[in-house]
């Protein structure tokens, strides 16, 4: 894969009318890179690929040199950690076909929610999601697609939130699979911080980055959200924000604290994540002067950059 000195900056875009749609959007923001879901994240039933739809998002995809560097979204419906056995067959079945759709489109790196152990507990859920793993990887044995895990706020039964539990969990799928290579990371700044971890100054995000590779691997984060929070310093709520408008850029008691003092400065001037997609799950739409809010948010973050 190509080396990058900078992070890639990107979005999750719609894929109405097309999946090119995405990638043409993308372009048309100035980003680096994108995120999409695959299909309708929101039901179980999945319409095969269209071929033609295929080969537009993958003559575009070559026309902007971005093979190694798209995202997608899995289905916010599957839980791993499901002690239901009906659903936890479920989920596993649409993870592989998520898998199956980002390899036909050559996208390196699918994001999900490691899942909630509502009846059980903890440990089982854990297991439940490493067990699944053995029939995900068994049925798409060569991929390419990095399954990337990532962190959350930690509410109910959900699990990831501390990245003690991320390494648990990705020690126990690689323990299950013999897989290291296909299974990583994706940091969500919002989650981290909702979920108490401090991103509010350069220090305190350096801090916990630091704690984040010495526990599990800064090396094994494939890829990024980067999301303000709307909630404070573990909230345990998962609010999105545009950069600058949340509680990361503008703790309670430092409103005033200038953009490159905050914990983004120190996330998108890590070396280890040069060259990697940092992508905005920030709300749609444009300003009150008609600037896209992803070009707004985009303007922020590039500023921060040393």
């Amino acid at each position: 894969m190509p080396t990058h000195s900078k992070p890639l900056f990107g979005s999750h875009l719609s894929i109405a009318g097309g999946m090119v749609n995405a990638l043409n959007e993308a372009e048309q923001l100035g980003l680096d890179t994108v995120q999409v879901f695959t299909k309708n994240q929101q039901q179980w039933k999945v319409k095969p690929l269209d071929p033609a739809a295929s080969n537009d998002w993958l003559t575009k995809l070559k026309d902007l040199g971005w093979a190694d560097r798209t995202v997608s979204h899995a289905s916010y419906l599957i839980n791993l950690a499901s002690p239901d056995d009906e659903l936890w067959e479920k989920s596993i079945n649409l993870m592989i076909v998520e898998l199956e759709r980002c390899e036909a489109l050559s996208i390196p790196f699918l994001v999900h929610h490691p899942g909630a152990y509502t009846t059980s507990d903890r440990d089982t859920g854990l297991s439940r999601i490493a067990d699944a793993y053995i029939k995900i990887f068994a049925s798409t044995r060569g991929f390419n697609t990095v399954s990337c895990l990532e962190d959350t706020v930690g509410s109910g039964s959900n699990l990831g939130r501390t990245f003690d539990e991320l390494a648990d969990l990705r020690a126990r799928i690689i323990d299950r699979t013999g897989e290291p290579d296909r299974v990583g990371f994706c940091l969500d700044t919002c989650h981290a911080h909702a979920g108490g971890y401090d991103f509010a100054s350069r220090e305190s995000a350096n801090a916990a980055l630091d704690e984040f590779d010495t526990t599990a691997g800064l090396a094994n984060i494939r890829c990024l959200h980067l999301n303000d929070s709307l909630k404070e310093l573990g909230s345990r709520r998962d609010r999105h924000a545009h950069i600058g408008d949340g509680t990361i850029t503008n703790p309670p008691g430092n409103t005033s604290q200038p953009l490159k003092d905050s914990g983004f400065a120190a996330v998108v001037n890590r070396p280890e994540f040069a060259g990697k997609p940092m992508i905005l799950e920030t709300p749609k739409g444009d300003d009150d002067k008609g600037t896209p809010h992803d070009t707004r948010n985009l303007r922020r973050l590039r500023r921060l950059l040393d």
